[in-house]
């Protein structure tokens, strides 16, 4: 970090500068130049509250020189993080792999059914949500625990592991004794105690992008998780909020291939809500992984028009069959595979 004095600043000014900056526990080191000084501030955490130099007399402005986040960057580590389930899926790497399921558990027959369909693809996660954030306080909000055990059951049935969201601190150790993944929706990305009490839970999460946040903010976030000793998270950017009335929402596909270069974490796209419509699924899906997206998140269901959430964004079995074969010839050519080697060979002899 450096601390720019004004031009003419005095020496009591960068003085009182370097003061500060020890008495916050670090080093300081003043540069002179030909019309002002900087003052650069050595050994910064992550945990330099800048607004403490800003206000000093004499001080211009205060350039940040490295990341705020410090443990998701690739400065911190190079190499891609894998992120290894129950089940042998791997979310990173070489290997694209693909979430799908309703947007809310509805019944046993509903999550069950389509769990049995999606594995038969070579799907090895079953998304499905139990508890609702919604908007509207009069919309279905889900079934709670009750969900959360027929996802149980579903996963017995056919072996997949089990994404689903937690809204709250108070929730997380009910969601943790079910799910395969903890889920942060887009909603809950700046909450700070959840963010902990998931970081802290022992299992993988996922954490969405909210729908007015940067990348950064994004990317600190996830340092919440990793602050907690929880390496095993998986980025999500499942669209933002923009002008445009055509779709829900915009989905960035600029995200993917920046915050690859900024972070070693993987990151997944969700292109049902990142447009919100059926038709706009696919293409999206499609631009997703020849973004280089290590996953996927869409929501199928077996009868979208009778949803009770989210239907219009949901693709029919059939047609979520023709993009995972779409997907597979965008991924090959890519030296990318969709799934592991034998979700691959189970899905080919379906």
């Amino acid at each position: 970090m450096l601390v720019v004095m004004k031009q003419g600043a005095s020496q009591e000014a960068i003085s009182r500068v370097v003061e500060t900056i020890q008495d916050m526990g670090y080093d300081a080191r003043p540069i002179p130049g030909k019309q002002r000084t900087a003052v650069g501030l050595i050994g910064n955490d992550g945990r330099v509250e800048s607004a403490r130099l800003e206000g000093l007399d004499g001080v211009l402005e205060v350039i940040a020189v490295s990341h705020p986040y410090k443990q998701v960057s690739r400065e911190w580590k190079a190499e891609d993080t894998v992120v290894t389930l129950a089940n042998g899926t791997r979310i990173g790497g070489s290997e694209i792999t693909i979430m799908a399921g309703p947007c809310a558990v509805e019944s046993e027959d509903q999550i069950v059914g389509i769990a049995r369909t999606l594995s038969e693809m070579g799907v090895t996660i079953l998304r499905g949500g139990a508890f609702k954030p919604r908007t509207s306080p009069y919309s279905f909000q889900g079934l709670g625990e009750e969900g959360l055990v027929l996802l149980a059951r579903a996963r017995e049935a056919t072996g997949m592991a089990v994404v689903t969201e937690a809204l709250d601190p108070e929730g997380v150790e009910l969601v943790a004794e079910y799910a395969d993944i903890l889920q942060i929706g887009a909603r809950n990305m700046q909450n700070y105690p959840l963010l902990r009490k998931a970081g802290r839970s022992g299992k993988p999460v996922l954490l969405k992008r909210g729908m007015s946040a940067t990348i950064k903010e994004l990317l600190l976030a996830a340092e919440y998780l990793l602050a907690e000793g929880n390496d095993q998270v998986i980025l999500c950017e499942r669209g933002v909020r923009s002008f445009d009335t055509h779709t829900r929402n915009l989905l960035d596909l600029t995200a993917i291939p920046v915050v690859k270069s900024l972070s070693h974490l993987p990151i997944i796209a969700d292109p049902s809500h990142g447009t919100g419509l059926r038709a706009k699924v696919t293409p999206m899906a499609r631009a997703a992984v020849a973004a280089g997206a290590d996953g996927l998140m869409v929501e199928v269901h077996p009868d979208p028009g009778r949803a009770l959430s989210d239907g219009a964004q949901s693709l029919y079995p059939e047609q979520f069959r023709e993009l995972m074969t779409q997907i597979r010839v965008i991924a090959q050519a890519l030296d990318r595979r969709v799934g592991s080697p034998r979700t691959v060979e189970k899905a080919l002899s379906s």
